[in-house]
């Protein structure tokens, strides 16, 4: 084989050129185009470890610093290790960052809540004003939302300081949500110049990675910042759109970037085989037409197309056949290892698949289903779901164990009744007593190995006021018996057109609460990535020698995504028509994206499983879009 007429360091220049930018006395905003395992952490360390030696000392001195923004707290904990720990470097998540600056402004925090709560009370209000049954489920419940934003509203100015937990629970009289925490800061940014000046002030440079997929409203707010602060502030974002996963990140991010902006491109894929990369390549060609080296050393490697008809038998003992197939084409018997499940990687890209498989579809498709929540189900950040993975969970596995300091130290932590307002309100001096009942009594429902409901669980929870209860929970957890008859009566129903303006979150969270407790458990797995299938979102940024990608849309049951429109077994829709002709993103082109991050993942070897009614025009157009060659495909009858 020819040797290529490049060289492993072809993208030195890229590490020079961002150094360049963070020049506080010339500083330059960016874009760096940085593509599936192309080093974008290495860059960042090498260039923040040059920076760090040259003008760390003015920065202690001026108690400034550089925020390097991630998405999960592993890469925080990751950079902070590489970067040695150096306290000029602000290393953290969205969220806490956001936190940071916004903490303490308490008179500007009251405000915003007092504006945000009085619009959306009067929302609510408009609403009930129209409605034509004011005692069907979604009026009673609507009714309640009123109230409990009323008292919120009445209580804000009795809370002299407001408190958040970027990895906890946030339902206490004084938090702020992790996405309200997101709307003051972007909201500040964009309305109070003050806040712009403390910003820079604190942090002249700020790095977002994976900035494709960063909160897009606050992603905005950078901008209008950077805009005006462009002579002594430096602004620079790691990201490849091809790579953008979540719903609520800014589309397009890359483009209508400001003139004065520099946009570094890596070339080099450090990760995978030679024939992985020229597989993501050819998926990602016809979309923005970058194109990345392997390393000089690499192997060639290997990448298998296996076609299955859907009405096929037992699909687990059917992909356990792919693995023996792929022992034998890679000689690599560890393609065969199904004791351990770091050694082959299965991807299952729609969301709904996993939960199938992992046993918590009836909690999770309810949810899904509901624009606003996927972001934060995806991410386990929503407060409704924290309040079961961080107070509910622990405490069923510390009864489990019989750790009664472990129950202890979550009581004191969550409970309400052990704070100081509630050991005041108890003038007898008998709390713990009281508390420990309420315990006894939540644990009873474990008793005999029972796998209670959700809604068992949180109806206990708001019968003893033992935990606060987040929204839209205690709507549910709250209801008045007729709130509760009417609310049993729609969900018997079998169809809801009387509710045609029921609120859509509410009422997803009341079926998704008719589960048993296990499907949180199997839930909190799939959020740990602990089992041996990962979805994308788990695994971006990481990497396995051996990755089999699972494709079935009969197993997704939803319309975001679409493989086999992906491989032309299926026409787009009229929407994706539309949608094409005025530029708007398709479920085409988020599949196509999903598809390009699960194969960038492997780096040694590739095995992709379709299901398909017509396997024979799916290997048909595999060899047309050119991503394999006939000799690489497999139907399987």
């Amino acid at each position: 084989m020819t040797q290529p007429i490049y060289t492993n360091d072809i993208d030195k220049s890229v590490d020079d050129e961002i150094y360049t930018a963070l020049n506080p006395r010339n500083p330059k905003s960016f874009f760096l185009f940085a593509g599936a395992g192309s080093g974008k952490t290495r860059t960042l360390v090498n260039v923040l470890t040059t920076f760090k030696k040259n003008y760390g000392h003015q920065f202690r001195l001026k108690r400034q610093k550089v925020a390097i923004i991630t998405y999960t707290n592993a890469a925080c904990n990751e950079i902070i290790h590489r970067l040695d720990y150096h306290p000029i470097f602000s290393v953290s998540t969205i969220h806490s960052f956001s936190w940071e600056l916004i903490q303490g402004l308490n008179n500007d925090i009251r405000e915003w809540l007092k504006n945000n709560l009085v619009a959306e009370i009067a929302k609510l209000q408009e609403e009930q004003s129209r409605s034509l049954n004011l005692q069907n489920k979604t009026s009673l419940d609507r009714k309640r939302r009123i109230e409990s934003k009323t008292r919120r509203l009445d209580n804000l100015q009795s809370i002299t300081k407001f408190t958040y937990d970027p990895n906890g629970n946030n339902s206490t009289r004084d938090s702020l949500s992790h996405s309200e925490v997101l709307h003051i800061l972007a909201y500040f940014l964009n309305a109070k110049p003050l806040m712009r000046d403390i910003m820079v002030s604190r942090f002249p440079i700020l790095v977002i990675d994976e900035s494709q997929d960063t909160n897009k409203e606050l992603i905005e707010s950078f901008f209008v910042l950077q805009k005006a602060k462009k002579d002594n502030f430096s602004l620079g974002l790691f990201g490849d759109t091809m790579q953008r996963i979540y719903f609520d990140g800014k589309e397009n991010l890359e483009k209508n970037l400001p003139l004065d902006w520099i946009t570094p491109s890596k070339k080099m894929n450090h990760r995978s085989n030679k024939r992985i990369v020229t597989l993501v390549n050819t998926i990602r060609k016809e979309v923005d037409k970058q194109t990345q080296l392997p390393r000089i050393e690499k192997e060639d490697g290997h990448v298998r197309l296996y076609i299955i008809d859907r009405t096929a038998g037992n699909k687990e003992q059917l992909e356990k056949d792919v693995q023996k197939k792929m022992v034998a084409i890679t000689n690599d018997a560890l393609w065969n290892d199904n004791d351990r499940t770091d050694h082959v990687k299965t991807l299952i890209l729609e969301h709904h698949m996993a939960a199938q498989r992992m046993g918590f579809s009836d909690f999770f498709w309810p949810l899904y289903t509901v624009e606003k929540l996927k972001t934060g189900l995806l991410e386990g950040s929503l407060s409704s779901l924290t309040f079961f993975i961080k107070i509910i969970l622990p405490l069923w596995k510390a009864f489990y164990e019989k750790d009664e300091f472990s129950i202890a130290r979550i009581a004191k932590q969550f409970s309400p009744d052990l704070n100081k307002e509630g050991i005041k309100k108890n003038s007898e001096g008998n709390q713990i007593d009281i508390t420990r009942k309420k315990i006894e009594s939540l644990l009873g429902l474990w008793k005999d190995n029972k796998d209670p409901s959700l809604f068992e669980i949180i109806e206990n929870v708001g019968a003893s006021d033992l935990f606060q209860i987040p929204d839209p929970l205690s709507t549910i957890a709250y209801r008045t018996s007729e709130a509760k008859k009417a609310a049993e009566n729609y969900m018997n129903q079998s169809s809801n057109e009387e509710n045609n303006d029921s609120n859509e979150v509410i009422d997803a969270w009341d079926r998704a609460l008719q589960v048993p407790f296990s499907q949180i458990v199997n839930y909190n797995e799939y959020l740990l990535e602990t089992s041996k299938f990962g979805t994308h979102q788990g695994v971006k940024g990481l990497e396995f020698d051996r990755v089999m990608v699972i494709l079935d849309d009969t197993a997704s049951r939803g319309n975001s995504f679409s493989y086999d429109k992906l491989f032309g077994t299926k026409p787009l829709s009229q929407t994706d028509k539309d949608n094409i002709k005025i530029g708007k993103e398709t479920g085409f082109d988020k599949t196509k994206r999903l598809f390009y991050v699960a194969c960038s993942r492997a780096k040694k070897s590739l095995a992709i499983v379709v299901y398909s009614d017509t396997p024979q025009i799916v290997k048909q157009n595999a060899v047309l879009y050119k991503w394999f060659s006939e000799s690489e495909i497999e139907i399987i009858q």
